[in-house]
């Protein structure tokens, strides 16, 4: 058995122990594994040991172990989440080679993955990046503006809005670590409530991930505790 494996099965594990804990049933979780910086050889030992879902920072790497591995294993079904900053120039690959975008923050972004994913494809699954912690270094739509886009992104025809996305500010206090999750979980119930079909809220990394499950994370983004170290320096 891999170190990955090993660490699939013990993430796996603590999720569905925070999941208990929060009085949630154990797959109402999902794991998306960070795999920006590592080889496609790693992303092929998470997979074999079932993991099939994988998110990706950067456009230019992403899309060459992406296709690099559809070359190699056809057969396998990989689902690929694009979660890093987004530029105008980089839309249409991102649109051509992804499932979901967790990282739209604004109108133009939106309108060009739709006007640019190919017609053969479903419409691609996005959640909305809210700046939560009202960063002014970090990417985001600013909470006060979230219905406001999400009323543009719906109504585009070749995308799917299913929910929020966010990175809050780091913060070692557990009960500090619970305000942007909890205001998270607010923002995207006043959202369903209005009437949006929305089934996602993607928030909670490694030294955050129980606290962002009990308030009502649907997708944590796990990477060094699944893959180690980087396999190079992260390019950001």
């Amino acid at each position: 058995m891999t170190d990955i494996t090993n660490h699939l099965q013990t993430i796996t594990k603590n999720i569905e122990a925070a999941a208990s804990k929060a009085n949630r049933g154990p797959h109402t979780v999902h794991l998306l594994a960070v795999s920006k910086t590592r080889p496609p050889e790693d992303i092929l030992e998470a997979a074999e040991a079932g993991q099939l879902a994988f998110g990706e920072n950067y456009e230019q790497e992403a899309v060459s172990k992406i296709e690099s591995i559809r070359q190699s294993r056809p057969d396998l079904k990989l689902e690929w989440h694009f979660i890093g900053p987004i530029q105008s120039n980089k839309t249409r690959s991102i649109a051509e080679h992804f499932d979901w975008v967790h990282s739209v923050d604004r109108e133009k972004i939106a309108r060009r993955l739709s006007e640019q994913r190919p017609e053969n494809l479903p419409p691609l699954n996005v959640c909305l990046q809210v700046n939560i912690s009202k960063e002014k270094t970090k990417s985001g739509v600013l909470p006060e503006e979230v219905s406001v886009l999400a009323k543009a992104v719906s109504a585009m025809p070749n995308l799917r809005l299913r929910g929020l996305m966010a990175i809050p500010e780091p913060e070692s206090d557990p009960v500090k670590q619970r305000e942007p999750f909890s205001a998270m979980k607010t923002l995207f119930d006043q959202l369903v409530q209005s009437g949006y079909d929305l089934d996602t809220l993607s928030m909670g990394m490694s030294d955050d991930m129980e606290t962002a499950i009990q308030e009502g994370a649907t997708t944590v983004r796990i990477g060094t505790a699944i893959f180690g170290k980087r396999s190079y320096p992260d390019k950001q």
